[in-house]
């Protein structure tokens, strides 16, 4: 997705071409053989679901054929997982390749030890406190994070800044990703408005031993392994390129 003269523009491929993907099925099983893609264009030409899908059936708000919602989709099935993984944009990671992703994006450290070594800011501690195994909750609405991690104004005063790129940075770390898409409830239990994320860690999804499977590797090994496969896949895919979007 492109912004050309002040409109946005969609690129794709036609429904009758053989790359079009078709459904979240065919999207899911797409992802899964590459093991990872951003879900806009980029700067490496063919890495995303958007160039693989029809663009004027984006935002049509059917299931059915719209890659908008595939991801909601998606991230409710659990073959894939979902976040903003790319440049702090969103994008997709098959279980496969999870593991890699995060000993690289971790460096090899579990949050609590990230923390400790204080290398995480006091407002990712206060986000990921709520995700500790000692909290029943282990799906959170993005709102009730930010109500119950003290972001936004308060009564009693303002609270933390920057919700949205402390729970980017999480997802770009592989500590959080987006597991459903829901809409908000009443008092009386009635749905109302948009679908909203929930959020979770890998390790609910997954558990934490396959999660963590290859911190047996280096974190630069993991790393070269990740690169290698994108540089196979698209092999005119520069240094730089693959840095911004993949570090």
């Amino acid at each position: 997705m492109a912004s050309e003269d002040g409109t946005w523009i969609m690129h794709g491929v036609s429904w009758e071409d053989p790359k079009c993907l078709h459904s979240a099925e065919e999207a899911i099983k797409s992802i899964s053989e590459m093991g990872f893609l951003p879900l806009f264009k980029n700067e490496i030409s063919g890495f995303s679901l958007e160039e693989y899908t029809v663009p004027e059936h984006w935002f049509g708000g059917d299931p059915a054929d719209d890659p908008w919602s595939w991801r909601e989709v998606i991230a409710r099935d659990g073959r894939v997982v979902y976040g903003k993984f790319f440049d702090k944009k969103a994008g997709f990671i098959s279980k496969e390749w999870l593991p890699y992703f995060v000993n690289y994006r971790r460096d090899g450290y579990d949050f609590d030890a990230l923390w400790d070594d204080e290398k995480a800011s006091r407002r990712q501690k206060k986000i990921m406190d709520l995700f500790a195994e000692e909290h029943a909750d282990d799906e959170l609405y993005s709102f009730e994070i930010k109500k119950q991690a003290g972001f936004g104004k308060k009564a009693d005063g303002d609270g933390e800044k920057n919700f949205e790129g402390t729970i980017t940075e999480l997802q770009m770390q592989m500590y959080l990703c987006m597991r459903d898409f829901r809409r908000r409830k009443n008092k009386k239990g009635q749905e109302y408005g948009w679908n909203v994320a929930i959020y979770s860690t890998p390790e609910h999804l997954y558990g934490y031993d396959f999660v963590t499977s290859a911190y047996k590797e280096l974190p630069s090994e993991s790393g070269d392994r990740i690169f290698t496969h994108i540089k196979e896949l698209y092999p005119t895919a520069t240094e730089q390129q693959m840095k911004k979007l993949l570090k």
